[in-house]
Parts: structure tokens; sequence; C-alpha cells
């Protein structure tokens, strides 16, 4: 099938800015590349999945932490209970086929973060699911990423 691998060079100059703001604001980079590594999973971005894994790997994430990271909810001891709050609160952002954010899941964020950085967290799950889109709905392969 023969999708357009084109993005026009505007949009991606203000998604990148949002997602450096993003990251910049949540002043985490270990923990962004968590958050955009799992909603990639759930979106079934390869394309994505590639650049953030080896972004993650660069901001001194271990291979166990990687791995596991589509069954973190199995294993409390790899996640602190901060990145437990950002992981349920990327999945509940990601997948809202059942309606709201759950509230308990919101509030075990705001927990952990201060308004401020859980604005940015939030903003950060969602133009990761933005950049998912535009990947999956165009095909476009894993690879090509330049460092």
């Amino acid at each position: 099938m023969n999708r357009t691998q084109l993005l026009d060079p505007k949009v991606f100059r203000a998604m990148a800015a949002v997602s450096a703001a993003a990251k910049k604001g949540l002043g985490d980079p270990a923990l962004a590349e968590l958050v955009m590594i799992r909603a990639s999973q759930i979106n079934h971005c390869a394309f994505c999945l590639d650049m953030h894994l080896d972004l993650a790997r660069e901001n001194g994430e271990t291979e166990d932490r990687v791995h596991f990271l589509s069954a973190w909810e199995e294993t409390e001891d790899l996640y602190s209970e901060r990145e437990r709050a950002a992981l349920a609160l990327t999945e509940a952002v990601t997948v809202l086929t059942e309606g709201f954010v759950p509230d308990e899941v919101y509030e075990a964020a705001a927990k952990h973060f201060d308004e401020a950085a859980l604005a940015h967290l939030i903003a950060l799950i969602t133009v990761i699911n933005g950049w998912n889109r535009l990947m999956v709905s165009r095909r476009v392969p894993p690879g090509g990423r330049k460092p």
C-alpha cells in the first residue's frame, strides 16, 4: 500500500516544539522517554518505539526497565510510585475508549507532580499520541532517526 511519507515542515516544527517544551517542563528526561515508549507500545508505532527506546537508553534507562515497560503494573520493584502514576496516566490518556481519564488515576498523578509538571506530563502524553497517529497512519517504518 502506498502511503505518503510527507509531513509538512511547519507541522513537524510545531509538534517538535510542543514535544520539547513538554519534556523540558517535566524536567525528567528518562521518565519522559518511558511515557513516550508506553504510549507508542499501546498505539503500535514502530517508528516512535525505535526512536524512544534509543533515547531512553541514552538517558540511562536499563534494559530491564525498558524491556518490562509493557508489564509495568506487574513489576512493582522496577518503577517508582511517581513513575507508576505517570505510566497509569499515560495509559488512561492514550486509551480514551471508556470515556474520561478516571479521577483516581489523575489524583494519583497529582500526588507526585506539581501542577506545572502535571500539565507538562499531560502535554507530553498528548503530543506523543499525535506523533504516533501521524506515523502509524502513514505507515512510517522504524529507523531513519538522525542522532
